[in-house]
């Protein structure tokens, strides 16, 4: 059986460590990559993290010839895009992007209660520089594009965004995706995906921000300070691509259920 091919991470923010962590818990050799490293990783063995800076190409070199990349931060500039593709991708290499759901907003949503499903086929908004730097890569270089919802977890917490205002109780659906169940899904993309296909990734459960809202204050008592005001309905986005054709189980499928775990962990911390 050969070894695991190596994976750097392009761009180790929140969800690049937890991406780390499942690695490692797998034996895969991974490297960590980002523009500061000694700010940023300086948790990390010097051996176990790279400087890589898309818009210095003097970092590209960084990388290992072998190495599969995942890739966490927008695809933008396109002509920079371009330039590290050009450099780096190879055809034995394998690519994983992490996009948005933001991809799906055309600006023409139509002002319903129900919003339609948004599968893989749904048309994108090919005007976002994001969405063209990733349909290049997926396109012209043969990347996975995994089209992420909003991210939640440790110290990421949805309850504290409504504590703060930060949402309201609003009809708005919103879509999450727990990031450890992010990160497995975007090993197992790499692991597993198909050259040029894209997923997207939720949990496949959306709600609206009002319930989770009415949620929230029933069981901790915490009520947004945002009032109700009216909104874009938002988008209902289908997970059923990506953990059927990955073959993955959610780990965190309940919304609430970890919420409350997360609020034992903010009550902990806070003796």
């Amino acid at each position: 059986m050969s070894a695991p091919r190596p994976i750097v991470i392009l761009g180790t923010g929140y969800t690049g460590r937890w991406i780390r962590k499942l690695a490692r818990e797998q034996s895969l050799p991974i490297l960590a990559g980002s523009r500061r490293p000694e700010q940023r990783l300086n948790d990390l063995a010097q051996t176990a993290r790279i400087q890589f800076d898309l818009d210095h190409p003097s970092t590209w070199s960084a990388l290992p010839l072998e190495a599969d990349l995942i890739w966490t931060f927008p695809a933008v500039p396109l002509e920079q895009v371009r330039a590290f593709a050009t450099y780096a991708c190879r055809h034995s290499r394998r690519l994983v992007v992490l996009g948005s759901t933001s991809a799906y907003d055309r600006g023409d949503e139509p002002l319903t209660d129900w919003p339609p499903w948004i599968d893989e086929a749904s048309p994108v908004n090919a005007d976002l520089p994001r969405v063209q730097g990733e349909e290049y890569l997926r396109t012209q270089q043969g990347a996975i594009i995994l089209r992420v919802a909003g991210i939640y977890g440790p110290n990421r917490n949805p309850v504290e965004w409504i504590r703060q205002g930060r949402v309201g109780p609003t009809k708005k659906f919103v879509n999450l995706i727990h990031v450890e169940d992010l990160a497995a899904l975007c090993l197992r993309a790499l692991q597993t995906g198909r050259a040029g296909d894209l997923y997207n990734i939720s949990d496949g459960h959306p709600r609206r921000w009002a319930d989770i809202c009415a949620e929230v204050s029933t069981r901790w008592g915490i009520v947004s300070p945002q009032e109700a005001f009216p909104s874009q309905p938002g988008k209902r986005i289908s997970s059923r691509k990506a953990l059927e054709e990955l073959g993955y189980t959610l780990r965190h499928p309940d919304l609430y259920r970890t919420l409350a775990t997360l609020q034992q962990e903010v009550g902990r911390n806070s003796h």
